[in-house]
């Protein structure tokens, strides 16, 4: 179980008193808590993993404190829980091996990697989060988002940064193999987000007050997304993203991505 209830109630904000969306603003917040929380182990493996490259210390050092950035999103959403009158306990994610990509090169496996954490989901994230801080309303609530929203621009910067310096250091044919598992992570990216975006979530106007929002403009602009920002800046670094993103559901092999 993750309880952060004691961390959680230390830094409560002010939030709406809105009781007809209080249960669904919990459970949103308390989803949230989870999945932040839990990214935590994704950056302490890519961490560990970039630390086999020749990277700077410095670089090193940013990418550490991202699972903390992580575990810290966690707590801040369990504080809205707790403002709401929720408890900040939860199932927290199963614990899921970190893919190694023992089938490729450590240079590879650390790229895909990056791809799949950083320049994907990150930048979801970004897009996602920005949209919901822009519909809030001034105030407290707005300014707990804006804290995460400025991390996770910060974790999605450093991969897209680092990438074309990783590829740069790989061989004639790295990017032909790259776009053959971007088909993969881009099947698994779409699934994990469209099972956080339900088409039946369709708040009410006022919902945004409490960062409740549509399931159905969350899913367009995951696709805006896709194709307007990942998908060319992909393609900048020698990627067929095009390619990968219109066969993901083609995808040779279904396994678990970081």
């Amino acid at each position: 179980m993750l309880n952060l209830r004691t961390q959680a109630r230390k830094i409560m904000p002010e939030v709406p008193n809105m009781p007809a969306l209080k249960d669904a603003a919990i459970a949103t917040w308390k989803a949230r808590m989870v999945n932040e929380y839990g990214s935590s182990r994704v950056f302490e493996g890519l961490h560990q993993q970039l630390s086999k490259l020749d990277l700077s210390e410095h670089d090193l050092q940013r990418l550490r404190s991202f699972a903390e950035d992580e575990r810290r999103h966690g707590i801040l959403c369990g504080s809205v829980v707790e403002a709401l009158g929720g408890e900040a306990i939860a199932e927290a994610i199963p614990v899921i091996p970190f893919p190694e990509h023992p089938d490729v090169s450590t240079l590879e496996g650390a790229i895909r990697n990056l791809l799949s954490i950083s320049c994907l989901s990150e930048t979801i994230a970004v897009s996602l989060i920005g949209a919901e801080r822009l519909e809030m309303p001034e105030g407290p609530l707005r300014q707990l988002l804006t804290n995460i929203y400025a991390d996770e621009c910060a974790h999605a910067n450093f991969g897209w940064r680092l990438l074309g310096d990783l590829i740069a250091q790989g061989d004639a044919d790295l990017c032909t193999r790259l776009n053959q598992y971007l088909q993969l992570a881009f099947k698994h990216l779409e699934t994990h987000e469209l099972a956080h975006l339900p088409i039946e979530a369709q708040p009410p106007k006022e919902g945004v007050q409490l960062g409740l929002c549509s399931g159905l403009d969350a899913r367009t602009l995951f696709y805006a997304t896709i194709e307007q920002i990942i998908i060319p800046a992909l393609t900048q670094h020698g990627l067929d993203a095009k390619w990968a993103w219109e066969t993901r559901n083609e995808a040779y092999l279904v396994q678990p991505t970081a």
